[in-house]
C-alpha cells in the first residue's frame, strides 16, 4: 500500500516537472519569426475589415 502511494507521488511529481521543464524552456525561447509577422500583418490588415 505504502509503495503503491509512493509510485503514485513519483509520478505526479515526474508529470508537474515536465510541464514546468516545458513552460521554463518556451519563456527562455525568443519570439518565432512568423509569429511577429502575422501579428504585425494583422495590425495592419484587420483594422481595414472594421470600416464601415
Amino acid at each position: 500500500m505504502l509503495a503503491r502511494r509512493f509510485t503514485i507521488v513519483c509520478l505526479l511529481l515526474s508529470l508537474f516537472g515536465m510541464f514546468f521543464a516545458i513552460l521554463v524552456a518556451e519563456a527562455g525561447r525568443p519570439a518565432r519569426s512568423w509569429d511577429v509577422a502575422s501579428s504585425n500583418a494583422c495590425r495592419f490588415v484587420c483594422v481595414n475589415h472594421f470600416r464601415p
